[in-house]
C-alpha cells in the first residue's frame, strides 16, 4: 500500500506536510477531501485506529461555524461519521495512511521520521 495523504490543499498544515514528505523522498498519493470525498472505510479505519473524537476537529472555524443542532447531535462514531462525511473540514488534517498500514492524524515531523526510518 502507497503512503496516501487526506486534507484539503488550501490548509497550511496539509502544505507543511505535503513539503515535508517530499524533502524526505516519501512519495505520497494527496487524496482532497473537498474534490475527492471522504473514503467510508477510511473514515471508518481512522475513527476505529485513533476514535473519532481525535479526528472530528471541534477546534477548527468549520466546526465553530456547524449550527449548534449539528454541532450538539455528535455523540458518537456513527454521528461524527456522518457529519465527517456532510463537512469534510471538520476533519482533524492531515490523515496519513503508511505502507504499513499505520494510520496518523495532525502533522509532527519527529513522529514520521521514525514512522520512515
Amino acid at each position: 500500500m502507497p503512503t496516501t495523504l487526506y486534507g484539503i490543499p488550501n490548509c497550511d498544515t496539509v502544505r507543511r506536510a505535503r513539503a515535508w514528505l517530499a524533502e524526505n523522498g516519501v512519495e505520497a498519493r494527496f487524496h482532497d477531501l473537498r474534490k475527492d470525498g471522504v473514503p467510508s472505510e477510511g473514515l471508518a479505519l481512522w475513527c476505529e485506529r485513533l476514535g473519532w473524537e481525535a479526528v472530528l476537529n471541534t477546534r477548527g472555524t468549520t466546526w465553530r461555524g456547524l449550527d449548534l443542532a449539528s454541532r450538539e447531535g455528535v455523540r458518537d462514531a456513527v454521528t461524527a461519521c456522518a457529519l465527517m462525511q456532510a463537512n469534510p473540514s471538520v476533519i482533524r488534517r492531515p490523515v496519513v495512511q503508511w505502507p504499513d498500514g499505520k494510520v496518523t492524524i495532525g502533522f509532527d515531523a519527529q513522529v514520521w521520521a521514525d514512522q520512515i526510518s
